[in-house]
């Protein structure tokens, strides 16, 4: 019989009305006997949308992964769309650490020939770019499309938000040649259901594919590789 999966569910940035949300999200899609455990970072940045924010925010996610190791989790999710860290991250850890994007477009490329995303801040677009290129997904995803909110808008004004992102996701269905669309930050993750049944497409929110992949490896008992590059980082000195 399977053991029961503990998740630990970084959200590398401090804004802990967003962690809570992000959570929520998760127990929605996990495992009866899955325990979520979600966390933030005492000290960082209160939203991540950049280069710069990314930077500051590796630290706080490494020591969080670093507690959930030693805590023994099954499994790490880091829930910002940039997948900050996540490289660092499987260094240091030995179960699974999944970056919400990979697992995004992961899982719509399983059910659409062509996705595109909807994120938040224009300046994001290229981050997202660089993302696609690297994890393979480029000619996967037809188009980005930004709603231009700032990230804790979809905290604060959340009504407004979500108008925003359905009507971008509308536009996404009807004009971009696709069949499935990849929200574009972990605060969204709430919004992806209703979105999907009012447009009548699939709506890929990467906090909850990124549960049931470590779920899906905890079952089947596959850690992350110490063989290459991921091998534990070098003691110096």
């Amino acid at each position: 019989m399977r053991n029961a999966t503990r998740i630990q569910i970084i959200n590398p940035n401090t804004c802990v009305e967003m962690t809570t949300s992000i959570a929520e999200a998760a127990r929605q899609v996990a495992a009866v006997d899955t325990e979520i455990i979600a966390q933030s970072p005492e000290k960082g940045v209160l939203s991540i949308e950049g280069h710069y924010d990314e930077a500051i925010s590796a630290v706080g996610v490494l020591e969080l992964i670093r507690h959930g190791k030693a805590q023994q989790v099954d499994g790490h999710i880091i829930a910002c769309f940039g997948d900050p860290a996540l490289h660092a991250a499987r260094e240091l850890a030995q179960a699974p650490v999944i970056g919400i994007a990979e697992a995004a477009f992961h899982m719509a490329s399983l059910i659409a020939t062509k996705f595109s995303i909807v994120t938040t801040l224009a300046r994001t677009r290229i981050i997202a770019e660089h993302l696609l290129h690297q994890y393979g997904f480029e000619r996967k995803c037809a188009q980005i499309r930004c709603i231009d909110l700032p990230v804790l808008a979809l905290e604060h004004d959340k009504q407004a938000a979500y108008e925003k992102l359905l009507a971008s996701c509308q536009q996404a269905k009807m004009g971009d040649g696709i069949g499935a669309i990849v929200l574009g930050c972990g605060g969204m993750a709430e919004m992806a259901d209703q979105v999907s049944l009012e447009l009548g497409i699939p709506i890929i929110d990467g906090v909850r594919a990124a549960v049931k992949l470590i779920e899906s490896l905890h079952g089947l008992g596959i850690q992350t590789s110490k063989w290459g590059d991921y091998d534990y980082p070098l003691m110096k000195g």
